[in-house]
């Protein structure tokens, strides 16, 4: 069976930026070029998509999302949550180890594969927990998470507070070549905090998290990164503090990189006046400082990678009162648009923020999608650029509703995701 897109403008970043037709067979990328289809004209097991006006890109790749399941499913499935990933454009997403029981073992990782496959949607690569229970004492059997199939380990919002412990696990995933992923928060620096500490806070009488519970995690684990040669990731960068030392440790030829989430780079503080839950996150939102650090380290490629942070939450768990709402928002439907904004901006170029979503998270964690390269999987989506449209909640694929951009015109919609040379997912004829 092959297909042909034609028409369309392909980025594959670093490959071809231009005007060309994709040519799959077999599940795999055949051929990227122009005028493919006078070379297979006439074939009568052809099938033909018109891209005309369209980007085809690789298949997003988001490297932090809860997809809640096992144990929380009443937040989120495997099947929903990577129902979202398709409908915003990834074909492949990691999924955080904090579930019930955690990922901390072979069986739960053979499970989300299992439910993955059944599901049918996006590619699914579990992140095994650094410490059983992710209780931050014993190290996780890492070897066998990396048998069953985790591409990484984290701890996730539980960070490993224990330094000794987090240079243990440094150095047993460095013999596995594994990236450690750290949410940097010192506990004793937020304690009881629920909103970024400054003025907005001050006003609204809520505790604050202070930019150094972030900033000093980040400086502990860049020293542990260089004291053991390990691969560290670092989990949605929040301030111009973390910004500064990740771009100072590169300088130094550490081996970090980090992400940064769309809602970080286009949200302050201001987001959380009204005592609006669906702004309460952790990190918290921060200044329009820390958000121009953010940008800046998109640009100059401090920032490897947009991740969404995917974190859904029932509506009644946050309509509590501000304070007791959990934190998270849910990001894979919004991800495009609010990243395209960047362009718009002046920030990326199309070719860059494209990257951000493919050829550098696929980079970052040694996995083999986000190309469109002949004899990869045929993992991409096809993003109608100029298409404007209102975020509703209502019409998300995840099980959740809990995002602060309800209501927002934005410019930039999927209108189709192929996995494995399948469509996975079309824009419905209503556009909604």
């Amino acid at each position: 069976m092959a297909l042909l897109i034609k028409g369309g403008r392909v980025i594959d970043p670093g490959r071809i930026n231009g005007p060309a037709d994709v040519l799959i067979e077999n599940g795999k990328i055949a051929a990227v070029g122009p005028n493919l289809k006078l070379a297979r004209n006439g074939d009568p097991g052809l099938q033909i998509l018109d891209a005309t006006g369209k980007l085809v890109v690789p298949g997003f790749v988001d490297l932090h999302v809860h997809l809640r399941e096992p144990g929380f499913e009443y937040k989120e499935t495997i099947l929903t949550g990577t129902a979202a990933a398709v409908a915003g454009g990834f074909t492949s997403v990691c999924c955080m180890p904090n579930t019930n029981p955690v990922n901390d073992n072979q069986s739960i990782t053979e499970f989300i594969l299992d439910q993955a496959r059944a599901a049918g949607n996006a590619r699914v690569f579990p992140i095994g927990a650094i410490t059983k229970g992710s209780e931050g004492k014993e190290l996780a059997e890492i070897g066998d998470l990396r048998r069953a199939g985790c591409v990484a380990i984290s701890d996730d919002g539980r960070p490993v507070m224990n330094s000794l412990v987090m240079r243990r696990a440094m150095e047993y995933a460095l013999a596995f070549d594994l990236p450690v992923i750290d949410h940097c928060e010192d506990l004793h620096l937020s304690e009881g905090g629920c909103m970024n500490e400054g003025f907005v806070s001050t006003q609204l009488g809520l505790p604050g998290i202070p930019s150094a519970a972030e900033d000093v995690m980040v400086a502990r684990n860049l020293a542990l990164a260089e004291l053991t040669g390990a691969r560290l990731h670092l989990a949605h960068v929040s301030t111009a503090g973390s910004v500064r030392m990740v771009r100072e440790a590169k300088a130094r030829g550490l081996r970090v990189t980090a992400e940064a989430c769309p809602h970080h780079f286009t949200l302050t503080e201001e987001a959380v006046r009204g005592f609006n839950t669906h702004a309460k996150m952790n990190p918290p939102l921060r200044t329009w400082q820390d958000v121009h650090a953010i940008k800046e380290g998109l640009r100059d490629g401090t920032i490897d990678v947009i991740a969404t942070d995917h974190a859904p939450h029932a509506a009644q768990d946050k309509q509590r009162e501000f304070a007791d709402a959990p934190f998270g928002i849910v990001g894979l439907e919004t991800a495009l648009p609010l990243t395209l904004a960047l362009v718009e901006e002046g920030i990326l170029p199309l070719e860059g923020a494209i990257a951000k979503l493919t050829t550098e998270p696929a980079r970052v964690f040694s996995l083999a999608q986000g190309s469109l390269a002949p004899g990869a999987d045929a993992d991409l989506a096809i993003v109608d650029p100029e298409r404007s449209w209102e975020v509703d909640p209502a019409r998300f694929r995840s099980k959740s509703r809990n995002t602060p951009f309800a209501g927002w015109k934005v410019k930039g919609r999927v209108t189709a995701t192929l996995v494995s040379g399948r469509i996975v997912y079309e824009l419905p004829e209503d556009g909604r």
